[in-house]
């Protein structure tokens, strides 16, 4: 993948800053790493590929955050809108860490809140972080949660980690980021269980409104269709056999049918 992404002009955070989409539409797509690399080829003409220090490929971890009764997930899974996550986002490679909530209105508008989580180790993450306001910056935590989060934070825990490689492309208007998630693999805090979707990608188109994007058509004529992907459900999903999933078994098979491809190709 490197070598493709080598070939196109490259976007500097510094760039990326105006471009935040903090109130967004989302669009998923779930698809394979072959039918990425024919994507990246398509792509090259119309899209910048973000670039810190030289690498256009970036290491994230992901920490989420439920109530006991694993609320967050069930509401996605019943389909309720206003549905929220908790979780500590981490750029591995530049250091930053972030206490984030994402909520998504019904109007399919997904609004993003977060500020600097001080002193976080993605490499060595702390497992036990509980929401007490137990110091001065845990107050301001419990300040920000109680601004943004309908849930009691006194009540959260992490339930599940998971580790990803992203590629973020903008479109030369400076309209819309392309996010393409590569290497996915989550571990349950809950029930010890592991789930490795290496050879799955996740693309995630996300801009202002309805903004015409060049992305759409390579898209359809490659067949890739939008398929909701919440990385916390899926992952929820395939390691917790306790859960309700039954709104999510479209999307468990669609996840079983592109790997055993990967399988095939292999």
């Amino acid at each position: 993948m490197n070598d493709i992404l080598s070939t196109y002009q490259s976007i500097t955070l510094d760039e990326m800053s105006g471009i935040k989409l903090m109130n967004r539409t989302d669009t998923k797509f779930v698809t394979t790493v072959d039918r990425l690399m024919l994507l990246l080829q398509l792509a090259r003409g119309d899209y910048r590929a973000q670039d810190i220090d030289g690498r256009r490929i970036a290491s994230y971890y992901t920490a989420y955050f439920d109530t006991p009764d694993n609320n967050m997930y069930i509401v996605h899974q019943n389909g309720h809108a206003g549905r929220q996550k908790l979780r500590i986002r981490s750029y591995v490679d530049s250091g930053l860490n972030f206490l984030e909530v994402k909520t998504k209105n019904n109007h399919g508008r997904t609004k993003k809140k977060r500020m600097d989580m001080v002193g976080f180790d993605p490499v060595h993450p702390d497992h036990g972080i509980r929401f007490m306001g137990q110091d001065a910056q845990y107050r301001q935590y419990d300040e920000f949660l109680r601004k943004h989060l309908r849930y009691d934070p006194r009540l959260l825990t992490e339930h599940m980690e998971n580790h990803f490689q992203r590629v973020t492309l903008v479109n030369k208007a400076k309209t819309e980021r392309l996010t393409i998630d590569t290497a996915l693999q989550f571990h349950n805090l809950q029930t010890g269980h592991d789930a490795d979707l290496t050879g799955l990608v996740i693309i995630e188109l996300k801009r202002d409104g309805l903004q015409p994007s060049p992305i759409l058509g390579m898209l359809r004529d490659l067949r890739i269709k939008p398929s909701g992907f919440s990385k916390y459900c899926m992952g929820s999903a395939l390691t917790n056999p306790s859960l309700k999933r039954n709104n999510f078994k479209e999307r468990l098979r669609l996840i079983d049918r592109l790997l055993s491809r990967v399988g095939n190709l292999q």
